[in-house]
C-alpha cells in the first residue's frame, strides 16, 4: 500500500473517531438536563407501624451542585413535592458556585415545607476546581480548593425551614406514625468526619434508624451497621457519572465498589441508598449512560 493511500485511511479513522467523540460528548451534556424520578421499596418498619397505612415516604436528593441560571433543574427540582415525602433526606453538595445559595433555595423551596434532614458535602463547603472530566474514571482523591463558599447561610436556611442538621449529631422525632432515630457525619471523603460523636446503637424504641453521610465510605457504613442501623442514605458517587452502557460505573471516586454506586443494595445488615444526584461540577458538566435523579424510597413494614 504507498504512502499516501495509508495517510487517507489514518485521517479518515481520525476524523470519524473525532466526530464520534463529539456526538458522544453533545449527548452527554444533553443528560444533565434529563431528569428522572426513581422508585424503591425498603421493608424495614415493624409490623402494625404505619396503622394500616401502605408506606412512609422518604424523598432522597442530593448533588445538586447548582449553579446559577439552572432553572430547569430548578424547576423540576420544584416538582418533587407532588410525590407527597413525608421526610426530605438531602446529602449534600448542594453548591456549586459562591452566588447559588438563593438559586439552591428556590430549587429546595417547595421541599422545605416537608420535614427534612439534611448532611453536607464538601461542595457546599469549598467551590469546585477546575478538572479534567475524564479525571473521573481515575478513582482517586481529588483535593478540595481554597475558595469557601456561603454554607452557613445556606444551613441557617435549612433549620430556619424546620430542617434538622444530622452533622456529628443524634436526632429523634417522630414524622407522621413513624418514630425516627437519625444520626449522621460530615464528609468522610475528605475525613472530615468524627463517627465517635455519635457512635452507639440508635434508641431501642424507634420504628426506622436512619445514618446519612455524604459520601459512601465503607469504613463509615460498617460503623452504622455494626451500631444497628436500618438504612443509610448517601450521594457523591453522581452513579458513577461516566458509565458503560446499561449504567455500569466504571469508578465510583470513593471507597464503595461499583455496584453499590447507586440504587438500593445491602451493606451487611443496612439496607444502603446512594444517589445518582442531580448535578456535576461545573468543571465535568457531562453524564454518560447516567442521567441526574432523585429517589422516593417507600418504606414499609416487614411482612
Amino acid at each position: 500500500m504507498n504512502t499516501n493511500l495509508i495517510l487517507r485511511y489514518t485521517l479518515t479513522a481520525a476524523g470519524t473517531a473525532a466526530a464520534g467523540g463529539a456526538a458522544l460528548a453533545a449527548w452527554g451534556t444533553q443528560e444533565l438536563v434529563n431528569f428522572r424520578l426513581h422508585e424503591v421499596t425498603v421493608p424495614v418498619l415493624p409490623p402494625g407501624t404505619l396503622r394500616g397505612g401502605s408506606d412512609f415516604r422518604i424523598l432522597h436528593i442530593s448533588d445538586l451542585h447548582m449553579l446559577p441560571g439552572q432553572e430547569a433543574k430548578s424547576a423540576w427540582v420544584n416538582t418533587l413535592v407532588d410525590t407527597d415525602p413525608d421526610l426530605v433526606v438531602n446529602t449534600g453538595d448542594n453548591l456549586g458556585d459562591p452566588k447559588s445559595v438563593p438559586d439552591v433555595l428556590r430549587a429546595l423551596s417547595p421541599l422545605m415545607e416537608r420535614p427534612g434532614l439534611f448532611v453536607f458535602g464538601s461542595n457546599d463547603y469549598w467551590a469546585p476546581r477546575p478538572v479534567n472530566p475524564l479525571g473521573y474514571l481515575v478513582n482517586r482523591r481529588r483535593p478540595v480548593s481554597d475558595v469557601e463558599l456561603p454554607w452557613r447561610g445556606m444551613r441557617a436556611a435549612f433549620i430556619e425551614h424546620g430542617w434538622l442538621d444530622a452533622t456529628h449529631a443524634r436526632r429523634e422525632f417522630k414524622a407522621g406514625h413513624v418514630r425516627i432515630a437519625a444520626a449522621g457525619v460530615d464528609d468522610p471523603h475528605h475525613d472530615l468526619d468524627n463517627y465517635d460523636t455519635i457512635a452507639g446503637p440508635p434508641h431501642r424504641d424507634c420504628d426506622l434508624a436512619l445514618a446519612l453521610s455524604h459520601a459512601p465510605e465503607p469504613r463509615i457504613l460498617r460503623r452504622f451497621a455494626d451500631d444497628g442501623y436500618h438504612l443509610a442514605l448517601c450521594g457523591h458517587t453522581h452513579g458513577g457519572q461516566i458509565c458503560l452502557p446499561g449504567g455500569h460505573p466504571i469508578v465510583t471516586n470513593c471507597g464503595i465498589n461499583p455496584e453499590r454506586a447507586k440504587g438500593l443494595s445491602r451493606f451487611g445488615p443496612m439496607y444502603l441508598h446512594v444517589s445518582e444526584g442531580l448535578g456535576t461540577s461545573r468543571y465535568a458538566p457531562i453524564r454518560l449512560f447516567c442521567p441526574p435523579a432523585a429517589t422516593l424510597l417507600r418504606i414499609t413494614e416487614l411482612p
